[in-house]
């Protein structure tokens, strides 16, 4: 019995160190038609950069739409982002690769399909990139947005000093 808590113990210790993807706070959710649809606008802070919100707005079908055209179980790909300094900003460990991040996921369909938000460090420009788009297990997703974040200019903290 105690090998099982002290192996409970340690999976539970390595899963609180890995990084876990922002959670998203809805502020806005406006209707667009009668058939139940919505537009949500949601508020992410990037768990790894204190100081920058993004607020991501999607389409939310409703049932009625669901029940005419189908397709039940997924809302469309479409999104939108939108990052500002919300706060002085201190930035954590932050992935410096090519391809950055993920920093928030959310479900848009009953299985796979997924809204991704990645964080990009564009260092030339001295910028944070924030990349809106769905990842679908069949032909992708051509549907993306985006949003930067300069960082000249401003009073940055980097807790590892900053890239150079």
């Amino acid at each position: 019995m105690f090998r099982l808590y002290a192996f409970a113990t340690c999976t539970l210790l390595a899963a609180a160190s890995i990084v876990v993807p922002a959670a998203a706070e809805r502020v806005g959710e406006v209707g667009v038609d009668w058939f139940g649809n919505d537009i949500i606008v949601e508020a992410v802070k990037d768990p790894e950069v204190e100081g920058v919100t993004c607020h991501l707005s999607y389409f939310e079908r409703g049932v009625i739409d669901r029940l005419q055209k189908g397709n039940w179980f997924e809302d469309p790909s479409n999104t939108a982002i939108s990052c500002q300094q919300t706060g002085p900003i201190k930035i954590g460990e932050i992935d410096l690769g090519e391809g950055g991040e993920e920093v928030f996921k959310q479900g848009i369909s009953l299985f796979w399909k997924k809204q991704v938000v990645n964080r990009i460090y564009d260092k030339a420009n001295n910028t944070l990139v924030y990349l809106s788009h769905s990842r679908q297990v069949q032909d992708g997703s051509a549907k993306m947005a985006i949003s930067t974040v300069p960082l000249y200019g401003q009073q940055v903290e980097w807790v590892s000093g900053k890239p150079e």
